[in-house]
């Protein structure tokens, strides 16, 4: 079934169909109920037991245990993974919400049985378990997952806290998630006697009318001070049960469970953090000061940041082009990658159209390893909206590749898992450069490409910044909406600089930034693969026959390697504290060029 748009063309909607028939599906029932028995079934046949197995020559049956657990969590993978995404077709959808609460509910209850086995496997020696995985293949093929398993032992509690804190969660912290979430759907802003829903209002940012720009930008800051008393409650209740668990648990840095979930060192993390708020005047700074001259103006007003400039060509992309840019982006550069993203295509595995109730934003679900990635867009013909499709592509490509690895181990972090989003980015981004002839042209799409690594690079970071302080004054008590919009709009000078008047309103913007919720700390992740992928990058540009198929392997490792050991047969470390400036100096170069145009 497919939207249709006059002047966008058929937009698709996804067939959730290889997961479940529908929500009234006997499979459904039947899957849910499984879940259940196999649970329980698998308490009693290992519970107090992985450790006597071990003892056994050659590991014993242990391995059976780690293929079975294996087998449940791609089960609960897969319920969980249609009724979420059923849900976000719309979630203003009472049914759909319900089956959706109802449903996790079920996951959290037949998944409490199995709480022991990761805590009972932390409890093993490292000199047993490092004597089975050598001992036996079997055991071996899951040494990653053990691995990575190992690293969370520091920070686990009693077992039957840990079973509380499951259970609880439901009621807890996924409870003030879907409340975010179905009032974020829920909001209309009122833009010229229209009332819109959030997307088409933000898409408003991006119009080539200042004064269309400046009114969706006053209706969004009515409509989030309206609300502001429940983004300011869920904001902190979910501060403060962080707080809680990292207390308990024993972390020591407010981002470090997201650090110890990344697999990526808190120095590192600190590193490209500091070097990008180092480069905010040779990079944000600059960039607005040169478009404020583009435009005209003295100073860019903060509905200007995102404004197309008056070179920007203002024909919508109809899908059709979209995706023919993209793949024939992705062909360029290896056929077999085009050949994956083409099925998403072909069958139907992207939803694109924007819909009342429709979740906002973009992204690319990877359900389990047994089915295939879906891909969540809001297309409305917009530049950016062709870069967000081979973004979320990026990222269904890497998943599909992964999804070799099992369901314990196809998972990549969070800081990986932007490498191949970004670098499909890239990728068109290159393709419809060195198509470009007309130096206006140009212009535009090199303006247009400085501002989506600003974006990514520069405002993530100074998102991640606005977080740790908002999680560090959290901690001595509540804080006030009017707080939390001084550290907003403090942060919000600090990374765009004097170029950029903020205007009253503004402060509250911080309200719909659904990672700020759902994932604390994610925001890091985006400029991490960004100044990666413009290293990656520049590798393959100077690179002899052979990149792509390390780039082939860095995919298909999933969660299996460490970045160190992703990045290594590329030259790249991490770990240097060169190495965020070279990545840095990418976005630099394409100001310069922007810069030369002046002159």
């Amino acid at each position: 079934m497919s939207g249709a748009n006059s002047k966008l063309g058929l937009l698709p909607e996804w067939n959730l169909d290889d997961l479940y028939k529908g929500p009234d599906a006997p499979e459904l029932s039947r899957d849910i109920e499984k879940c259940f028995t196999d649970a329980k079934s698998f308490e009693q046949r290992w519970a107090g037991k992985l450790n006597e197995e071990l003892l056994k020559p050659d590991g014993g049956d242990f391995a059976l245990s780690i293929q079975a657990y294996e087998d449940l969590s791609e089960l609960m993978g897969r319920i969980g993974s249609y009724v979420g995404l059923y849900y976000y077709g719309d979630t203003s959808d009472a049914n759909r919400a319900k089956l959706y609460g109802d449903v996790q509910q079920k996951l959290t209850d037949a998944s409490t049985p199995l709480i022991f086995y990761t805590l009972e496997l932390n409890r093993i020696d490292d000199a047993v378990l490092d004597a089975a995985i050598e001992s036996n293949p079997a055991i071996g093929h899951y040494r990653p997952w053990l691995v990575d398993l190992r690293k969370d032992k520091p920070y686990q509690l009693e077992d039957r806290i840990e079973h509380l804190l499951h259970e609880k969660s439901v009621t807890g912290y996924s409870a003030w998630n879907r409340l975010f979430d179905e009032t974020m759907s829920s909001l209309r802003f009122e833009v010229n006697g229209q009332e819109l829903a959030i997307e088409p209002t933000l898409n408003m940012l991006q119009d080539a009318d200042g004064a269309v720009r400046k009114a969706a930008s006053d209706a969004l800051a009515k409509t989030f001070a309206a609300n502001m008393r429940i983004f300011t409650l869920i904001t902190n209740t979910l501060a403060k049960d962080k707080e809680i668990s990292d207390r308990w648990r024993g972390f020591e840095d407010i981002a470090d469970s997201r650090h110890l979930a990344n697999r990526v060192e808190r120095e590192v993390v600190d590193a490209l953090a500091q070097a990008v708020t180092d480069a905010y005047p040779r990079i944000s700074h600059r960039y607005y000061a040169l478009k404020a001259k583009w435009l005209g103006l003295e100073r860019l007003e903060n509905w200007d940041r995102n404004a197309p400039l008056p070179e920007t060509p203002q024909a919508l992309i109809s899908w059709d082009e979209a995706r023919e840019t993209v793949l024939s982006a992705y062909r360029g550069f290896a056929p077999e990658i085009a050949d994956i993203a083409q099925e998403f295509f072909d069958k139907n595995w992207i939803d694109a159209p924007v819909r009342a109730g429709k979740a906002p934003g973009a992204f690319a679900h990877p359900t389990v390893p047994s089915a295939h990635p879906y891909v969540l867009l809001n297309y409305m013909g917009k530049p950016r909206d062709v870069m967000t499709l081979a973004h979320e592509l990026g990222h269904g490509v890497h998943q599909v590749l992964a999804a070799r690895q099992g369901a314990l181990m196809a998972s990549t972090p969070l800081t990986l898992a932007e490498t191949a989003s970004v670098f499909g980015e890239m990728l068109t981004f290159r393709s419809l450069l060195a198509k470009t002839t007309d130096k206006r042209e140009r212009k535009a799409m090199l303006a247009q490409k400085a501002e989506d690594m600003i974006n990514t690079v520069v405002r993530q970071i100074a998102f991640y910044q606005f977080e740790r302080r908002v999680h560090t004054e959290r901690a001595q008590g509540e804080l006030t909406a009017e707080r939390i919009g001084e550290i907003w709009i403090e942060i919000q000078h600090e990374s765009l600089g004097q170029a950029v008047h903020i205007n009253p309103g503004y402060e509250t913007f911080w309200t719909y930034i659904p990672h700020f919720i759902h994932s604390p700390f994610y925001v890091y992740a985006y400029a991490f693969g960004d100044c990666l992928v413009n290293s990656l990058y520049a590798v393959y540009q100077n690179a002899d026959e052979g990149f792509q198929q390390k780039y082939f392997d860095l995919l298909k490792a999933g969660g299996t390697k460490h970045h160190s050991e992703l990045l290594a047969p590329f030259g790249l470390d991490a770990t240097d504290p060169n190495f965020w400036q070279k990545g840095l100096s990418v976005i630099e170069s394409i100001i310069d060029e922007l810069e030369a145009m002046e002159n």
